[in-house]
Order: structure tokens, then sequence, then C-alpha cells
């Protein structure tokens, strides 16, 4: 068991121990049927490293082109809670902060946190007024501990992105950059109340769910102050309330919701599991929103396609929209690619009743299915997928009896008619008329630009990304084994003729720099070989894998 150090050297070096560990994991020679025990002892490994490795653990969870399938079912089960810290601390901080004595703020303080968690703990308050309050109070140093793992992993992460297949797919340095920059949001607490000021005024339209307002004078980077929901957990005592309650009705407005905020608003909640959503008295309450994810215009417009695509059973439109979305790589098998996805989307649209694979579920095995033929799908995809699966975790938990994906497709296909009747309204019809007009416009100057660069000979066109295709790569392996075998075999030459000098040292009664000569042609060659063979063999995997 891998267990959490503070020092520089002595944490750089266990974190190399962890990846020589499960270096297997980096060069994609796991195979899919991997064993449970390992992929326990690769959790609970992540786990004792300590906060930042826990977090990015949760991370690994929802990315199913970086790990086999067991092993994100592991990491699922990660658990966050650690021991807490004392209140004489959470009582610095928060005096720290805030700029004056914790009796000054608040009337009472319940030095018992109601949860502890890797980067902060909570605790219930009062306040001066009688408000019920929650305080959220982020342990001393974990935001420098968290940059130093992300730095040492960073170098990790290059080297693997350098020397392994699986590294060349995916560039895990990337990765760790997109993480660096989720959790500095997840520890900037200004961010989190700008996420849950933003979802209460969206939520509004859902009478039903509800969403802690922040304090901002008892909140700052460190310390967050909101609202205290009153509830529990919705997988506790479901059952006695759902004689009493609507339940269906909870479910559906959170799918819905959830919906509109990503594709109307662009904002993913990315941890949308049964601890962040609360059963109280009058519906749902969603809590913890640190993790929010923002999507461009672009990227929603095209995932909103491709999620009607789907329901359409039209597996090249979805095909050609994740293509556009991700970065295709050099070993890309395009027809692979385009007959896989056509499967995955009609097991999607023609699922009947009783089948548990629902919008989550494609997402997830759209990214999976997309690295093994050489596509680098966006971050995007598998983290709306990791949020669409825990939706539909939470909606059976609370209506077993309608499969989320029901509600999912109905309301897509209700956005995407929504949008296309919204297309077609006046105003954008003058929008696209004003467009056309504007082009007219431009168009002679243009086409007289063209005319005079063609006329003077000026034309030159442009190749960019060349240094990076396929062609010029093979161009580059074959001059380094030209280069090699005519440095072998001037090697071979100078040694035939230096054996005919008899000044200088002698080994084994030769002369010595012969003999040394000799020893690198042959060292050259033996090499060259080596990785002809292991070149030829990478690429019989990849046409067997076509």
């Amino acid at each position: 068991m891998l267990t959490a150090t503070t020092t520089g050297l002595g944490r750089t070096g266990q974190l190399l121990r962890f990846a020589l560990k499960y270096r297997h994991l980096f060069d994609g020679a796991a195979p899919a049927t991997t064993g449970a025990e390992d992929a326990a002892a690769f959790a609970a490994d992540i786990q004792a490293l300590g906060p930042a490795f826990i977090k990015i653990g949760q991370a690994l969870s929802v990315r199913p082109d970086l790990l086999p399938a067991v092993y994100l079912q592991a990491l699922e089960c990660l658990q966050d809670d650690t021991a807490p810290i004392a209140f004489a601390t959470v009582r610095e901080t928060i005096e720290r902060e805030l700029g004056v004595r914790l009796t000054q703020a608040f009337a009472q303080v319940d030095e018992r946190p109601l949860a502890a968690a890797s980067l902060a703990q909570v605790h219930a308050a009062t306040l001066r007024d009688g408000r019920e309050v929650a305080i959220k109070v982020q342990r001393p140093g974990i935001d420098a501990e968290i940059r130093a793992d992300l730095a040492a992993l960073a170098n990790l992460a290059r080297a693997a992105d350098t020397f392994t297949e699986q590294g060349r797919r995916v560039q895990f340095a990337d990765w760790i950059v997109e993480m660096e920059e989720t959790l500095s949001e997840e520890l900037d607490y200004c961010r989190e109340a700008d996420n849950l000021r933003v979802f209460r005024e969206q939520l509004e339209p859902y009478p039903t769910l509800f969403v802690p307002a922040p304090l901002a004078d008892f909140s700052t980077r460190r310390v967050l102050t909101m609202e205290r929901v009153q509830g529990t957990r919705i997988d506790c005592a479901v059952e006695l309330r759902r004689l009493e309650e609507p339940l269906d009705r909870y479910a559906n407005d959170l799918v819905r919701a959830y919906l509109d905020q990503i594709f109307l608003h662009g904002l993913v909640h990315a941890d949308p599991h049964p601890g962040n959503v609360m059963l109280t008295a009058s519906g749902l309450a969603l809590i913890d929103l640190g993790m929010v994810a923002h999507l461009s215009t672009r990227v929603r417009d095209t995932l909103l396609t491709l999620f009607a695509a789907a329901i359409e059973g039209d597996g090249d439109e979805v095909a050609r929209r994740t293509m556009m979305l991700g970065e295709r790589l050099e070993v890309f098998d395009e027809r692979a690619w385009l007959r896989r996805c056509g499967r995955l989307v009609a097991r999607f649209a023609t699922q009947s009743a009783h089948n548990p694979f629902g919008a989550g579920g494609l997402m997830i095995e759209l990214t999976r299915t997309s690295v093994a033929c050489g596509l680098r799908p966006p971050p995007e995809i598998a983290l709306l997928g990791r949020t669409l699966l825990a939706l539909e975790g939470v909606t059976q938990t609370l209506n077993p009896g309608v499969p989320a994906r029901h509600v999912v497709r109905e309301h897509l296909t209700a956005m995407v008619t929504a949008r296309v009747a919204q297309q077609l309204t006046l105003h954008e019809f003058n929008k696209q008329i004003s467009d056309v007009a504007a082009l007219l416009r431009e168009l002679p100057g243009h086409s007289r630009a063209i005319m005079e660069t063609l006329a003077r000979n000026r034309l030159r066109v442009r190749i960019s990304g060349l240094e990076e295709s396929h062609l010029l790569e093979n161009l580059r392996k074959i001059a380094n084994r030209i280069s090699v075998s005519l440095v072998s075999a001037a090697l071979v030459i100078s040694a035939a003729l230096a054996l005919r000098v008899d000044a200088g040292p002698r080994l084994f009664g030769y002369p010595g720099l012969a003999l040394v000569m000799l020893v690198l042609a042959f060292v050259l060659a033996f090499g060259l070989v080596i990785a002809a063979l292991l070149s030829d063999r990478r690429s019989a995997r990849q046409q067997l894998r076509r």
C-alpha cells in the first residue's frame, strides 16, 4: 500500500513508483478483462496518496478513454471522507478570511463537522439574526499540496506522452493541465458562490428544485457560507417517502433542469451523485457546485445536434459530429469508426424498455470507441456522459418504474424542435438575409483581389500541420534508419582498415580501436533490427484492430 508524504524528492519518487506499478495502464496494454482486485488496489493506492489524488481519481472515473471499465467502476467508489481537522484550525481560518472574530460573525458554530472531505469540511452555524447556515472551510495548505503533486505528475505525464503509445493517443500532459484548471476553480469558493447564484436563478422555472443561496458578506476564496439545507440523502428512507410525495415529478424535473443547464446555458454540474442531491420537504436540493464545467456555444450546439441524430438513429451524423469535436490521430481509422459508431447509435435508438443503455452510456461508449479507432475525443463528451449517467442513477433511485432515458429523449426532442422553430423566426430570417447581403457587397472586392493575385503570379499555397502528418513521420523514420545503417557500415569498414594498423593499445590481441568500432557497429545494427521488428509488430496489431 502506498502512503502519502510531503517531502519533495520523496513525493516524486513515490509518484514514480506508483506510475511504474501501473505502467500497463499508460502503454495501452491493459486487457479489458483486468481483474477487479487489481482495480480495487489501484483505487486504494490513489486514496492513500492524499487529497490531490482523491480528486484526480474522481476525475479519472469519468474518463473511459484513459482507463478500462473495471478501473472506472473501482474509482467511482472512491471515498472522499477524511479525518476532520481540529476546530481550532477551522476557527483560525474563518477569522483570518473574514477579518473578524468568530463570535462577532456567528451566534453559534457547531464544532462537530457535518462532513469532512479531502479539500474542506463543513460546519453548521447560526447567524446573529437567527438564520441557519453551513460554513465550508478549506483545509489549510491544501492548495500548495495539490499544486506540488500536479507539478510532479506533469513531468511523468510528459514522459508517458513521449514513450508510450497510449500517451501519444490521449496526451496525459493535456489532461493534467485540464485537471489543474478544474481544481483551481474548485478551490476558489468565490467561483462556487457564483455557481450557486447562477444555478439558483436558472432553476426558478422548477419549483421542486432548490439551490442554497450563498452569503457574500460571509464568504471568501477559502470560506463559503450558504443557506443550510434541511434534508436527507435521496437514497435514505426513500421507499417510505415514495408513498406520500411525488418523487416521480422530482426526478423528471431534475433531468429536465439539467438538460436545460447543459444545452441552453452551457453549464455542466460534473458531480450530481446522490450525496450532492438531497431530499427536502418540498423537493430536491442541489449542493456542492464546485465542479461546474462551461461549454462553448459551438460545443453545446454540436452536442445537441449529436443527440438529435442519435435519437433518430443516424449513426453517420453522430460519427461526423464527434469527429468535428475531436482530434484525428495519425492512426485514425475512419471506416472502423463509422462502423462501430453506427452500431452504438442503432443500439441506443432501438433499445427496449428493459435495456439500461441510456444517453450517458452512449456518450461513454462513444468516448471509449473513438480512442480505440484513433480519434481523440474532447473531454466534454466524457464529462457529459458521466453527468448523464449520474442523473440516470438518481432518477432510478427516486422513480425506478420509469427509466431516465425516456425523460432524456423526450426533453431532448422538445429542445431540438424548439431550436428549429427558433431558427425559423422572423428575427433569425432577417439576420440570415443581412449576412447574405453583406457577403454580396464584399464579393466583388474579394474577387478582384483574387484575380489580381493570379494575374501577377503571387498565389502561394501553404499546407499547415504537415510536420505532424503520418507521411512525414514515416519519411523521418526511414531517414533515421538509413542514417544508422550508413554509420554502421562506415564503422565496419573503418574497423577493417584499423585491423591492419599495429600501433595503439590492443584488446584480446587485436587493435583496441578496431574492436571498439566493431562493437559500436554491432550495437547500432542490433538496435536497428529490434526497432524495425517492434514497429512491424505494432503496425500488425493496428491492422488487426481495424
